[in-house]
């Protein structure tokens, strides 16, 4: 499966009804969820089925495309089976118990209520009764190369910057790479992004603490253009129920250059992950990184900010898509010990974080990074790894069909699909 991205040019009433079919959207879900807590026994089929109970007792759900709703209520489905899944498999900490949405930024159309020019196939059609219409898409052409009937769902998705359209095309993805016989083992830090098993380092981005600055003024303009508390002329009042300034159109518009300047952030913070995993799969037949736990590592409040810079999970997500889209090795192992454990004598040798070189009795000396991805590379040619993300059975969402939203071919699918 792949999925192309169009960006939307529409007129301001188009856009209106995209977003009354994303609220529509989110509340057909939250209904899903609410029938499931109030009954005993709910499966996704029954949820499926729920759907057009809500069309017939609330109109303007009717309006949104019968497959969007279904789409929605998978959603929900997909969130409960979550749940499940983490409960069986007793991961530590919170399981995820599902939630009620309120500020969903999509909605999930499947092979019907949108129909795609033929001919230009630049304009997109909306048939349900939301009013969308006819919009135009413009990106790439690549399109062009598939058939309507390739196009297994379409995802409608409001960001900082705009309105996008998702195509999710069902097509072999996996390219036939030769061998490279070399096997790399990858420690994650923040002084460098990784350093490898030989002696590579790859510099950290930073992306968030070089736009920091920026960000931080962009947020205090926002904040200068509504303050809570205020009176309507501007006054300080104590009262606790004092009514608030109004949201300018200059508020809004503040608001919407921060929301962009993280929306720029983010996209860096992707590319970069995306370009360096397929450089590292395709130079690689094995990859060993770290199981690292980030959720508990961002609690420590010195680093939690450098943590979430750096991006490891996405970095690890896309090093296993590419290992599987390649039919590389991709391992993830215990990260005890790495960082003080000598990968020549196996010595154990107590250093704090601010220690950056290894040094052991035995002679080895060596950065400490180095060091931790040598004794990475061991323990994933052992019997201490397990194989990727996936190791107790399930096959990512991009193998197993066309799902936009769903991780895996356990319960938490939005729907059955087709096998590609």
């Amino acid at each position: 499966m792949i999925v192309l991205e169009y960006k939307i040019k529409a007129k301001q009433y188009q856009y209106r009804a995209i977003d009354e079919a994303i609220r529509t959207g989110q509340f057909v879900r939250n209904k899903a969820l609410r029938y499931w807590l109030d009954n005993k026994g709910v499966n996704k089929y029954d949820l499926n089925k729920y759907c057009r109970v809500i069309a017939k007792e609330y109109s303007f759900a009717n309006k949104l495309n019968s497959t969007a709703r279904q789409s929605s209520a998978e959603r929900a489905w997909s969130a409960i089976s979550r749940f499940f899944d983490n409960c069986k498999k007793k991961i530590q900490g919170k399981k995820g118990f599902p939630k009620f949405k309120k500020h969903s930024r999509s909605v999930e159309y499947k092979q019907s209520g949108w129909k795609l020019d033929e001919k230009t196939k630049k304009h997109i059609t909306f048939t349900d009764k939301n009013n969308i219409g006819r919009v135009k898409l413009v990106g790439s052409r690549d399109i062009y190369f598939y058939q309507p009937e390739q196009i297994k769902r379409i995802r409608l998705v409001r960001r900082a910057d705009g309105y996008y359209c998702q195509f999710c095309i069902s097509i072999a993805v996996k390219e036939d790479m030769q061998p490279t016989s070399r096997a790399i083992g990858l420690d994650m830090g923040l002084k460098y992004f990784y350093a490898d098993s030989f002696g590579y380092t790859e510099e950290n981005p930073r992306f968030y603490r070089k736009s920091e600055q920026k960000l931080n003024r962009l947020n205090r303009r926002k904040s200068v253009k509504y303050r809570k508390g205020r009176g309507l002329q501007g006054a300080e009042v104590n009262s606790a129920h004092s009514p608030s300034q109004r949201q300018s159109n200059n508020y809004h518009k503040a608001r919407r250059q921060y929301a962009k300047q993280h929306l720029r952030v983010s996209r860096q913070r992707k590319d970069h992950a995306v370009k360096l995993a397929r450089c590292v799969c395709a130079s690689n037949d094995c990859i060993v990184y770290e199981d690292l736990n980030v959720r508990n590592l961002v609690k420590n409040r010195r680093l939690s900010k450098s943590i979430s810079d750096a991006g490891w999970t996405q970095f690890r997500n896309w090093i296993e898509y590419f290992g599987w889209k390649f039919d590389k090795i991709t391992i993830a192992v215990p990260p005890h010990y790495t960082s003080q454990d000598c990968p020549v004598c196996g010595a154990r040798i107590q250093k704090s974080l601010s220690t950056r070189t290894h040094a052991c009795k035995c002679g080895y000396t060596e950065d400490r990074d180095v060091a931790a991805s040598v004794n990475i590379l061991k323990k994933g040619l052992s019997t201490a790894g397990h194989t990727g993300t996936y190791a107790w059975g399930e096959t990512p969402s991009w193998a197993v069909g066309g799902i936009l939203s769903s991780n895996g071919d356990s319960l938490n699918q939005e729907s059955p699909s087709t096998v590609t």
